[in-house]
């Protein structure tokens, strides 16, 4: 037998094997970054890892950009993330992403609207996707051209908004197209909400400390 198949088993077992680690981002200092990882705290330096093999990538005043399962991935300072172990698991999850409740309570993550990367708030309780005025505009996103003008109701009083619709949102493995949302006529929301136009699309499961979201087939 070709030595290739057994070792395409062996880190196919390996893979499996390996416990998920829970990371989170405690804090920021210049070009290093405190993570929590398990439990276990690690102060890095921008390109030094873990022994989990937790990479630093970069740093700036929201976050930091690690690589994950071998997969670069920005964490908000506060937020949390999933290392599932190994390669194989990284390409079986391309279907699931998992978002986990940071310190204020909040689901944030991050994904990409048209190709751009974005802060993200999963919010159940907004029916579309929504964006300030000030993040369509970074995105390239024309609402006063393109968009439906209406009103909005948020959670304070109605809002001057335009309906759009986005190309592509992706969080993680999983990417939508042609998804519905809002442009309200300002600098709120500071998080663009990703809400039921892309949420429902999905199947969702959430435990309490995390929110786990899976394409349909």
């Amino acid at each position: 037998m070709s030595w290739r198949p057994v070792a395409a088993v062996l880190l196919l077992a390996l893979a499996r094997s390996l416990p998920a680690a829970d990371i989170e981002v405690l804090a920021l200092f210049g070009e290093r970054a405190m993570l929590r990882v398990d439990g276990v705290k690690h102060l890095l330096r921008v390109g030094e890892s873990t022994p989990e093999g937790i990479r630093l990538l970069a740093t700036d005043t929201a976050g930091a950009l690690l690589r994950i399962d071998g997969r670069e991935q920005r964490v908000p300072l506060g937020a949390r993330a999933r290392a599932v172990g190994g390669a194989g698991a990284a390409a079986a999850g391309g279907a699931e992403v998992v978002v986990w409740r940071d310190t204020h309570g909040m689901f944030r993550t991050v994904g990409s609207i048209n190709g751009m990367p974005v802060d993200l708030l999963v919010d159940t309780g907004a029916t579309f996707v929504t964006l300030s005025a000030v993040q369509a505009r970074r995105l390239g996103i024309d609402f006063r051209v393109e968009g439906e003008r209406g009103r909005v109701m948020t959670a304070s009083r109605p809002e001057l908004a335009y309906r759009v619709r986005l190309d592509r949102v992706r969080l993680g493995g999983i990417e939508l197209r042609n998804v519905s949302a809002v442009v309200l006529d300002g600098p709120n929301p500071p998080l663009t909400l990703l809400g039921m136009s892309f949420l429902r699309r999905l199947q969702m499961e959430n435990d309490g400390e995390r929110l786990v979201l899976r394409r349909r087939y």
